[in-house]
């Protein structure tokens, strides 16, 4: 018989999973100056960095899910575990910018496999609605918790022993993550009959691909450049391709009838609106802090807490106001607070302290805090038991997604190195960021309407 903790410990080994994963998001956009000085990077260098992981993590995710549903979610999380832990070795001792890179890349493939088995583990070890809305807004804390800490503790690093040390500080944690899980997690049930849609993983893969090339390589060659132009275009070429095959396969990799359900197809959107923003404007205010306001590593740390911080306390939160707010109203308020949160950015930035940049940070990162579990639970709630694993991959591929097109694109408004252009395209980044999560918020508005409560939302039958 399985001990009564069981799902306590499963919680824990899956919020590892998310913390190793989000960790180095912040790690390394700490991290990035140090980096630049290191290889001699430009602007595209720096944002492949970055993009580099989220890219193959975004592109492998909806796979990823399929193959947990086929071959049993504990299984696939433990090899994504074990997948991340030897890549970030590898990130610590890469000896140049393409050896880093490539490493970030092998990361991806092990975030893709731990994110979306973590949340269908979670969806086994809690049965009851209250229980599950706990356990992913503890899960989405452990995320707050890497966000808020990675800053801190990688100026601390920095400033240490140097740059490496912020990849190698992933070896104990998944060494420990691989033993809980691997002595505490039940058997998943298995779909032996799903295969691997293998012309829909190409085509989305390089339709993704091609976008994140064109968005990212766009600051070194221009919009104008024949290359860019081309990649843009196979991108939605590609796109169209994706599309037509999962709608003509017998067994496809992405469901297009999942869309049918309001709720899935809303949080969807969302999802990707909102890390746009948050990870797009994380790479911005990294540059600024560095290379503008010369802060130091463990200065620059300090200065994302209140954005980053704020993600620990309100992910908890969120998990408690599930059992009785509705998603329309939790998701909607928390895209208006962050909404709020970058216009006021844009009235503190002429004066030029830190000072006035704390209440807007704290606005930005409370509002996603408050939006990201309301929406993961919807979608695991509404999403048939058969496709829980495709339907919480299609969140996180969409917010991938989302944080690649971010750092690319609003990497691309800042790529000036003189101070005023820099200051330009900063405020243009951040006038778009609120935009977005306000016609998100009016998304939600119109499709979040099928439920009063979290643990009242109907299961989807497409």
């Amino acid at each position: 018989m399985l001990p009564s903790y069981q799902p306590r410990l499963v919680q824990v080994a899956a919020c590892m999973a998310f913390v190793i994963v989000l960790l180095d998001v912040s790690v390394v956009n700490v991290a990035l100056e140090a980096l630049r000085h290191q290889f001699s990077s430009d602007m595209a260098g720096l944002q492949w960095i970055v993009n580099a992981y989220a890219l193959v993590f975004s592109a492998l995710l909806l796979s990823a899910g399929l193959l947990a549903d086929r071959f049993g979610s504990k299984r696939l999380f433990i090899l994504g575990f074990a997948l991340f832990t030897v890549s970030s070795v590898g990130c610590g001792l890469a000896s140049s910018l393409s050896v880093l890179i490539a490493f970030r890349s092998l990361q991806g493939v092990g975030a893709a496999l731990l994110i979306p088995t973590s949340l269908t583990l979670l969806r086994e070890a809690f049965s009851t609605p209250d229980a599950r809305a706990r356990a992913i807004g503890w899960w989405g804390a452990g995320g707050g918790i890497a966000l808020a800490a990675g800053p801190v503790i990688g100026g601390l690093l920095l400033s240490s022993f140097g740059w490496r040390a912020i990849f190698l500080l992933n070896l104990p944690l998944g060494i420990a993550g691989l033993w809980l899980a691997q002595r505490y997690a039940a058997p998943s049930p298995t779909q032996a009959g799903k295969s691997v849609d293998l012309p829909g993983q190409l085509s989305g893969a390089f339709a993704l691909g091609c976008l994140t090339f064109s968005l990212t390589e766009a600051s070194r060659y221009g919009w104008q450049h024949p290359l860019i132009i081309g990649c843009f275009v196979t991108s939605l070429l590609l796109g169209g391709v994706f599309i037509r095959t999962e709608a003509r396969s017998p067994d496809p990799m992405l469901p297009l009838s999942l869309f049918r359900c309001p709720n899935l197809a809303a949080c969807t959107f969302i999802g990707l609106a909102a890390n746009l923003t948050f990870y797009g404007m994380v790479f911005v205010f990294s540059l600024y802090f560095q290379h503008i306001r010369h802060f130091s590593a463990a200065q620059t740390g300090v200065a994302f807490l209140p954005m980053m911080g704020i993600l620990m306390v309100m992910n908890v939160v969120a998990g408690r106001l599930m059992t009785r707010r509705g998603v329309r109203e939790l998701a909607i308020s928390g895209l208006l607070i962050s909404a709020s949160g970058y216009l006021l950015m844009l009235l503190a930035l002429p004066g030029g302290e830190h000072w006035t940049l704390i209440i807007p940070m704290l606005l930005a990162g409370s509002g996603i805090a408050l939006a990201i579990p309301t929406i993961t639970h919807a979608v695991l709630a509404a999403a048939p038991a058969h496709q829980s694993g495709v339907a919480g991959a299609l969140l996180n591929t969409a917010r991938q997604t989302g944080g690649v097109i971010g750092v690319a694109l609003f990497g691309y408004m800042v790529r000036a190195s003189e101070k005023a252009a820099f200051m330009a395209g900063m405020r243009l980044s951040i006038a778009i960021s609120a935009g977005l999560l306000l016609f998100a918020a009016g998304v939600g508005w119109m499709a979040l309407t099928t439920a009063q409560k979290t643990r009242e939302v109907p299961v989807c039958d497409p």
